[in-house]
């Protein structure tokens, strides 16, 4: 599946350079794509060139938190919940336990400390793994969950909108919390089809339903505050939680008689490791997908759409924020530059600039969390992972539409 969609990037965008050069007339386009090739390689370089220091320290963190004991108690926690959800995994294994940092780390919108946790989870599934270089259930599932996951705190959405003029910069808040729980609802629905998981187990919709009153309760207690607030304590609260944990570590290690920094420095190099270990595979999937822009494929197929509903009279105003939802799983910085240019051009207390802003809340970029994850511990067989995940993306963006329309047409 990754191998036709990485083949199906290239083909497309020669197809439409053949079709912008000789329909079109557009001498440059051949340059701008190779142009890309090098730009995007460089830029996969320098990612993970940026990610090797984060990587050191949060892994060295979790592997304080490993031998504190901190962590199993966590996992005791949600072991019953995990235990259904991954049957394969040993009872109050090491993985739930990152599993629940990275999930955690995400919420809260910190996304710096998710990623080395969830490359230490991807670690810890894939020592249980008997076939090195395919994706197990348990991976796909956490990789799934991962990309789909809850976003409470969108700190960066949030300011991006107020450096664009909004008036009210967080009235975005609740339609990008409904859009990302539906993503990450369908994304576990999707794996649990495949995987034959018993989501109506009692247990499962215990948790569930645990999880969904927290969720309901955040959401009521910031609904209420100005924006100000929102953002200041939303803030607060995220930094506190986390260097809470790291003191909370440090002192479980020292009661227990650990050298605490020899095993930070223990950890920090295997995070560095880890970081030379993804460049070939965010290098293959970023300049793919870079490729693939420079070509025109995303704007000739936007052009389409657009065309295709209007003539069915079909109200089209949510395609000018399609760009975003279209890079959304392709590449972070890409999406997030398409919702800063529609928010430009539409302005930021538009529909379309407002859409964007609920599109980019509503999921992850789910082939650079692949690259980078799966990648770290060399998988090379994602089985059903793609699949899920871009089906997680797609009811995502689909229910950022109608929240959309429901809030701000």
């Amino acid at each position: 599946m990754l191998n036709i969609i990485w083949l199906s990037f290239f083909f497309i965008a020669f197809i439409t350079g053949l079709y912008r050069l000789f329909i079109l007339g557009d001498s440059a386009i051949f340059n701008e794509m190779t142009l890309a090739t090098f730009t995007l390689s460089k830029t996969a370089f320098e990612i993970s060139l940026g990610l090797t220091g984060v990587l050191c320290f949060w892994m060295g963190i979790m592997k304080i938190g490993e031998k504190s004991g901190f962590i199993t108690l966590l996992t005791r926690f949600l072991n019953p919940l995990f235990k259904r959800l991954m049957p394969e995994v040993p009872d109050n294994h090491p993985a739930f336990g990152a599993m629940v940092m990275n999930l955690s780390a995400n919420m809260l919108g910190l996304d710096n400390a998710a990623t080395p946790l969830g490359i230490r989870t991807m670690q810890h599934l894939h020592a249980l793994n008997p076939l090195k270089d395919t994706a197990s259930n348990a991976q796909i599932l956490f990789l799934v969950i991962n990309t789909s996951a809850v976003t409470l705190f969108p700190l960066t959405i949030f300011t991006y909108r107020a450096q664009m003029g909004a008036a009210d910069p967080t009235d975005v808040f609740i339609p990008i919390l409904i859009a990302t729980y539906a993503s990450t609802m369908a994304g576990l629905i999707a794996v649990a089809s495949v995987q034959r998981i018993k989501l109506y187990d009692p247990v499962i919709l215990g948790y569930l339903a645990g999880f969904s009153v927290i969720i309901l309760s955040i959401l009521l207690y910031f609904s209420q505050l100005d924006q100000d607030s929102m953002q200041r304590q939303s803030s607060l609260a995220s930094n506190f939680i986390i260097f809470t944990l790291i003191i909370l570590f440090m002192a479980g290690a020292l009661k227990r008689g650990i050298n605490v920094y020899e095993s930070f420095i223990e950890g920090a190099k295997d995070g560095f490791q880890t970081a030379i270990m993804i460049i070939p595979y965010l290098v293959a999937m970023l300049v793919a997908i870079g490729v693939f822009r420079a070509s025109g494929a995303l704007d000739i197929s936007l052009e389409i759409i657009r065309s295709t509903l209007a003539n069915l009279s079909i109200d089209n105003r949510f395609v000018d924020a399609l760009p975003t939802a279209f890079m959304k799983p392709l590449s972070g910085s890409g999406a997030r530059a398409m919702m800063v240019e529609t928010m430009q051009i539409h302005g930021a207390d538009s529909f379309a600039g407002r859409l964007a802003s609920i599109v980019q809340g509503s999921t992850e970029t789910t082939f650079y969390v692949l690259a980078v994850y799966f990648g770290s511990v060399g998988i090379k067989k994602a089985r059903h992972a793609v699949a899920c995940g871009l089906f997680a993306d797609f009811i995502g963006i689909v229910a950022a539409i109608l929240i959309g329309y429901l809030f701000f047409a």
